[in-house]
Formats: C-alpha cells, structure tokens, sequence
C-alpha cells in the first residue's frame, strides 16, 4: 500500500475536511480533520478510522497507521 491508496480508502467512508499520510511503505501515519469527529472521543474517531483500512490491515497489505484526528476546530487552534 502507498499513501494515496490509503488516503482514498478513508475518504470512501469519512468527510475529511483535510488528510494527509506519510510512511515508508511499512509504517504509516494519517492526521486526518473531519467534522465528523465533532463530540466523538478520541478513541471512536480512531475506531471510525480503523474500519475504513480493517480489511487491509487483516491481509497484511498495511502493517501499521499510526493516527492523530481533529475536528476544524481542533486543527484551526493548532
């Protein structure tokens, strides 16, 4: 997997005001802003993350994503 694939495949279920992803082809890491995250605790917005690259990670197709997750809001007081 490559940073595109796995930036596509959150976007497919989450509205993501902004994401970016970085790796090495082994280890990756998203900070991913979404409104959807409004009123979600940190915990839930990675569960909602991790549903959407559950498939790949079982397969072995992506071994690590590391997440940091932020409504606008968070990521605007940054």
């Amino acid at each position: 997997m490559n940073e595109i694939e796995i930036k596509e495949l959150i976007e497919q279920t989450i509205s993501c005001e902004s994401i970016e992803v970085s790796g090495d082809g082994n280890h990756f890491e998203a900070i991913i802003v979404s409104p959807e995250f409004i009123d979600k605790r940190p915990v839930a917005r990675q569960q909602m993350v991790y549903a959407t690259v559950q498939d790949k990670i079982s397969s072995g197709e992506l071994h690590a994503l590391s997440l940091k997750t932020m409504t606008p809001e968070e990521a605007a007081a940054c």
